[in-house]
């Protein structure tokens, strides 16, 4: 190479200054190319010298299952190392939609036709609020799948969120309230109720709507309408003893770990109930009164602004549904035999909820 360079350095003097010119440019032109190619190879390769070779990608962790009833339910360090990949500063998190995955802080156990819904989702306008929208029903129907397949269905988080669900079933569901303590027992309960009468009514006019067919209100309601025994086997009857229900909770967790919402409050008071909900879960009062507005049509409160969202928002249309009639010896019956529950439920709860 250096040859050829001088040969070509080596001209004659004779030669016309344009043509001079010209074969300089040339030289020049060439030499740059020759010293960019070579540079650019030598480069690339000192940058795949010197680079960190790619991590190899992490064996799959083994599916865990819930710790013992014994063990208080504290996540396992396989559990925290599952989540330390996702750790990031809140800023970088915030910005590359990231976070964390956890198991819930809180979680509304019941009940079924109580409010549940709407309660979620006033609470998921908060800013420190993030929930799973379809009820998981892992403490009832999902448990064998473990806390890993639980805790892969929550939202990411950043450091100061409360991830929550909703599963009104949890409530009646015998073995929930010691699987939701093995899972930790620091976690914090909310139960929405609703005047027993009201709610069972509200359940069969529910699935009235899926089973035109269904025999009527009536006849389910008693074993034997002569004698007015109430048949506590039927689903709609039985989720309203609360008292009942409320003793098994009350084996793992203690009164001051749950809160009780009232269904009705929520309806003529929404931002009185939520203020409740913020401060037991510790968050500040930032939904109050400006996010409602009551829609007539339905009978009960919307949102202004739903999460993540400029519109109002009103929940869907299989809430709301006109109840059918019942006959009213029927529904005193019923007062009658909820009323002594009913007592004991608020002596436990220390609440008087004013259904009677």
């Amino acid at each position: 190479m250096g040859q050829r360079l001088n040969r070509c350095l080596d001209v004659p003097v004779a030669l016309p200054p344009l043509r001079r010119r010209l074969l300089l440019l040339f030289i020049m032109l060439f030499l740059w190319l020759y010293m960019f190619y070579s540079c650019a190879g030598s480069c690339a390769g000192l940058a795949t010298r010197g680079s960190p070779a790619p991590p190899r990608a992490a064996p799959p962790l083994p599916q865990l299952q819930p710790p013992a009833p014994g063990e208080a339910g504290e996540e396992s360090s396989l559990e925290e190392q599952r989540a330390a990949p996702d750790a990031a500063s809140p800023i970088s998190s915030f910005f590359n939609g990231s976070g964390t995955k956890r198991l819930p802080q809180a979680i509304i156990i019941g009940v079924k036709k109580g409010g549940t819904r709407a309660l979620l989702e006033f609470l998921r306008v908060h800013p420190d609020v993030r929930a799973v929208g379809a009820e998981p029903h892992f403490f009832d129907r999902n448990y064998e799948r473990g806390l890993a397949w639980y805790r892969d269905l929550m939202p990411r988080t950043l450091e100061g969120q409360i991830t929550m669900e909703k599963t009104p079933s949890y409530f009646v569901t015998k073995e929930a309230p010691a699987r939701i303590s093995s899972m930790s027992k620091g976690t914090k309960l909310i139960v929405v109720v609703r005047d027993p009468v009201t709610r069972a009514i509200s359940d069969y006019t529910q699935t009235l709507s899926k089973k035109p067919d269904i025999p009527t209100f009536e006849s389910l309601t008693f074993k034997n309408r002569t004698t007015g025994l109430i048949d506590t086997s039927w689903s709609a009857i039985q989720i309203g003893i609360y008292a009942k229900h409320l003793e098994n909770w009350l084996l793992y967790f203690p009164i001051g770990q749950i809160l009780f919402v009232s269904g009705e409050r929520l309806i003529s008071d929404p931002a009185g109930e939520l203020g409740r909900v913020q401060d037991f879960l510790g968050l500040k009062r930032i939904i109050t009164d400006k996010h409602f507005y009551f829609n007539k049509t339905k009978g009960f409160p919307c949102l202004k602004k739903a999460e993540g969202s400029s519109k109002p928002h009103c929940l869907g249309k299989t809430k709301g549904r006109t109840h059918p009639d019942i006959d009213q010896e029927v529904v005193q019956r019923l007062r009658d035999f909820y009323r002594p529950f009913n007592m004991k439920f608020y002596q436990m709860t220390g609440q008087d909820f004013g259904w009677d």
